[in-house]
């Protein structure tokens, strides 16, 4: 499998991958072949990931421009895409890039990772459930500028696990230990319907390098 990380919770995938799964991890910058985050001490400045933090490799890794880089995004090669989100809607629209009245640098590669979902590249939020204030992040319709539309295919959060479908929209499949499904429905500004096989949330032990 091949797989992209985006900034923040979502990188710290790398650090909970079960030994024995093969999983190559891309960077928009030119790597793959990430490894988990680096213990502290053994950081190279020279190494770091789309985010500017400084990550490790594993062996067999390689380093390429960023325009080949893009063309595996762009090209449906990746077949994983794991996001933060500052809103998703019940339908899968993704609103990750801008805060009205903040100074951002730009997009980045997301608008790219998003669009491949079409090619097949399989697209997963992980975030946590609201925002400052209790404000829902999960809403009936994203008020921020899109980044992609009906791109996203699960939503993982601190409190639960939802399924997307483009259509339906959610589906909740997992819940977390010690959380309601009413604090779910408390804390998500839209409907959503609850799995007849729902299921605690799955826990992952930190893998050691």
């Amino acid at each position: 499998m091949y797989a992209n990380l985006g900034i923040g919770i979502p990188m710290l995938s790398s650090n909970f991958i079960p030994a024995g799964i093969k999983v190559n991890l891309q960077s928009e910058n030119g790597v793959l072949g990430l490894g988990p985050f680096p213990k502290p001490g053994d950081e190279d400045p020279d190494l770091i990931n789309a985010g500017k933090e400084t990550v490790t490799v594993l062996p067999g890794a390689s380093y390429f421009s960023s325009d080949d880089s893009f063309a595996m995004i762009r090209g449906g090669h990746i077949d994983l895409t794991i996001l933060g989100a500052m809103q998703v809607s019940k339908y899968g629209d993704l609103a990750n890039w801008l805060v009205p009245g903040k100074l951002v640098k730009g997009m980045g590669g997301a608008m790219d990772l998003v669009s491949s979902a079409g090619a097949g590249t399989k697209v997963i939020v992980t975030m946590e459930h609201t925002a400052k204030g209790g404000v829902p992040k999960i809403i009936d319709k994203c008020t921020l500028p899109l980044t992609g539309k009906h791109c996203v295919n699960m939503i993982i959060t601190e409190l639960c696990v939802f399924t997307v479908d483009k259509e339906k929209g959610l589906t909740l499949v997992e819940i977390a230990d010690g959380v309601s499904l009413q604090d779910i429905v408390d804390a998500t500004s839209c409907v959503f319907e609850v799995s007849t096989d729902l299921k605690p949330m799955q826990k992952s032990a930190v893998s050691v390098a």
